[in-house]
């Protein structure tokens, strides 16, 4: 049977690899070889499983959203990652990544962050490890999620604001790739989604796999079966995604659904829907689809959602995407933020802007009343909420 998983070489079908420079090729192959190894390990997954249950405060609950299920015709459950310690899924991964760089014997530790939820779980991790740590973030974000960026001060990170490009996700990376290439015998980069050279995409979505594993026992006690119909997720690099199917992915039974950022519309030069719009090229030492103009320039994405506001995608969803495994929506703000209204006024949830993506695309579906759907919410949107009052008036919404 064809696995959608990555291969030996660190390939998705044709996507993925470790394209580094020269100065960091024995750091990304030190890792390669140490990776699997030490999360295998007794040691650290003892460690690992006891921090995710005591301080992370998992398992993160299968929740059944009943009138959102009346509504759609189905039995749609949310795999509420938004009630995990710092507010997103990006603490599964940062946790794991600070065990392994402490093990690999690292002593200094970056992040890049875009709307601000991996840079908080990483100045998290930080702190409980007492490592120090620099987060690369665009100064756009910096400005539009702000709320974040004192939450990562006050836990003692140094927050760097990138003035580089259109100042957002990819600009942060880039920067945070330079400093590794200059720092490369004590630092760890921690990177927050299935993105970068191998490797990272299968790394962190081993680490994120803890959401499908969840999700296994307990549609296992909701439903009396251990799979669901339909899995669902926003999609920008893509670790809530790959966490939210990895156990899946090989299952035939189970419909992948993802929802990229459409921003103003795939046909109005301002999105980051790069599934839909990218073409084949290297971005952040790995092979993917790519936004990108005639002569291989990356352009510049755009989203409301500064978490999906990324020109790339992760090899995994783009191998996924090309052998039809996967569906693919792109879902624009208009769209996002009357499903994040809609959650909120309809179960008492208020989503992260990314989330609202994956629940953007509820109503471009079509179920049987007795479908089983999950829906990841990969984080909460405490730190959306000026951008929420801003359109909570316009037209669209209903309110």
């Amino acid at each position: 049977m064809k696995s959608y998983k990555v291969n030996e070489e660190g390939f998705y079908g044709e996507f993925g690899g470790a394209y580094v420079p020269e100065i960091l090729y024995h750091t990304v192959e030190t890792l390669k070889e140490a990776y699997l190894p030490i999360i295998k390990s007794e040691d650290f997954k003892k460690e690992y499983h006891q921090l995710l249950k005591d301080y992370v405060g998992r398992p993160s609950p299968l929740y059944f959203a009943r009138r959102m299920s009346e509504k759609y015709g189905c039995r749609l459950y949310l795999k509420r990652e938004d009630l995990n310690h710092t507010g997103a899924h990006k603490i599964n991964n940062a946790l794991g990544q600070i065990l392994l760089a402490r093990k690999m014997g690292k002593t200094r530790i970056i992040a890049e962050t875009g709307a601000g939820q991996h840079g908080v779980a990483t100045a998290t991790a930080c702190a409980l490890m007492n490592m120090p740590c620099r987060v690369y973030m665009g100064a756009t974000d910096v400005k539009r999620q702000h709320i974040n960026v004192e939450r990562m001060k006050m836990l003692g990170a140094e927050v760097f604001p990138v003035e580089s490009g259109n100042k957002t996700l990819k600009d942060a990376t880039n920067e945070a790739i330079r400093d590794w290439c200059c720092h490369p015998q004590d630092t760890f980069y921690i990177i927050g989604s299935t993105v970068g050279p191998h490797p990272y995409p299968d790394l962190v979505a081993r680490l994120q796999s803890v959401i499908s594993e969840e999700i296994k026992w307990q549609l296992a006690e909701h439903e009396g079966r251990d799979h669901p119909d339909y899995l669902m997720a926003c999609v920008g690099g893509g670790s809530n995604a790959a966490g939210t199917i990895y156990h899946y992915i090989d299952d035939a039974r189970v419909q992948i659904v993802l929802g990229e950022a459409g921003g103003h519309g795939i046909e109005s030069g301002e999105t980051a829907a790069t599934i839909h719009c990218g073409s084949l090229g290297i971005l952040h030492g790995s092979r993917t689809l790519v936004m990108q103009d005639e002569n291989g320039q990356v352009t510049e994405p755009y989203s409301i959602s500064a978490g999906l506001d990324y020109p790339g995608i992760g090899p995994m969803h783009a191998n996924l995407a090309q052998c039809k495994r996967a569906t693919v929506m792109a879902i624009n703000d208009d769209e996002a933020l009357k499903a994040a209204f809609e959650l909120t006024r309809m179960e008492g949830i208020i989503p992260a802007l990314e989330s609202a993506h994956a629940l953007g695309m509820l109503p471009k579906m079509k179920f049987n009343k007795d479908d089983v759907v999950v829906l990841t919410v990969s984080g909460r949107g405490d730190k959306d909420i000026e951008t929420y009052l801003a359109h909570m008036h316009d037209e669209y919404i209903g309110l």
